[in-house]
């Protein structure tokens, strides 16, 4: 579901259409006057009444609304992937399978998560993002953040929690193949841009904004581990340490971990 995101709509329908075929894609557009990307083709477009929220609330909301969806849709389906405009699920290139390929053959109890990967800008020797070529040909660091590793793959209905960041009631599961890419930190001058939206601004996610940005600054001053074995490491971590306030979340006990994202990703996204 998104609101004034037609850029990252596009990339998100030619990724999932490419490995999911357009006919399986959903989108919830938020409000009657938003247009359907250009490259929409088979994809189900739906549009939705808009309600101007606050933040918490208008997730509440809008999590709601697609766990209802999904579970209708799993009368379909044998499982429904839910995820933001700007998050990529991804299978490791090295399993030489797409992601049909690879969840169809995957044991997927009630949900799975990939590794949180939150890709940011390195200011110190990246450029703005070029719209015409792949994000990981201009971005080659990645922050293992937490909160990136999400149940985004079900195989039965549930209540998602805001942002799809838990399953009320389930624990997680985070798959040893599957890395959830986000994008909404990839680009400084992007972030800038999304501060002018009157929208964004009037629904109170300044704040949220703000954390995309620092995310920038973490990985621009941080050293970035280049060995494959962090993330692992990542993965072990955020199965077993849980936030005290949430015992079905991921968590990195306070560690802030920056990696150099494997090559073979680069052409992907």
């Amino acid at each position: 579901m998104a609101r004034n995101d037609t850029f990252f709509l596009s990339r998100w329908i030619a990724y999932y259409g490419a490995e999911l075929g357009e006919e399986n894609l959903f989108v919830y557009l938020d409000g009657m006057d938003q247009p359907a990307p250009d490259n929409a083709g088979k994809t189900h477009i739906i549009h939705c009444e808009r309600v101007v929220e606050q933040v918490v609330a208008a997730e509440k909301r809008r999590l709601g609304f697609l766990s209802q969806e999904a579970a209708k849709l799993l009368q379909t389906y044998d499982i429904i992937i839910g995820v933001d405009a700007d998050e990529f699920l991804v299978v490791d290139p090295a399993c030489h399978k797409s992601l049909k390929e690879y969840l169809s053959t995957t044991e997927i109890k009630t949900c799975l998560s990939g590794l949180g990967m939150d890709i940011g800008q390195n200011l110190n020797n990246e450029p703005t993002l070029d719209y015409t070529k792949p994000f990981l040909q201009q971005r080659t660091h990645a922050y293992l953040s937490s909160r990136y590793t999400k149940p985004s793959i079900i195989a039965e209905a549930v209540n998602w929690g805001s942002g799809f960041h838990r399953v009320k009631g389930h624990n997680f599961h985070i798959d040893a193949n599957l890395y959830l890419f986000h994008f909404g930190s990839v680009d400084m001058e992007m972030i800038r841009m999304r501060f002018q939206d009157k929208d964004r601004m009037a629904t109170g996610r300044e704040k949220h904004i703000q954390k995309r940005a620092r995310t920038i600054q973490l990985i621009t001053k941080h050293y970035a581990l280049k060995s494959e074995k962090w993330l692992q490491v990542a993965r072990r971590i955020q199965t077993f340490v849980r936030p005290l306030y949430a015992w079905n979340k991921p968590s990195m006990a306070g560690m802030k971990m920056v990696v150099k994202v494997p090559s073979r990703f680069q052409s992907i996204i």
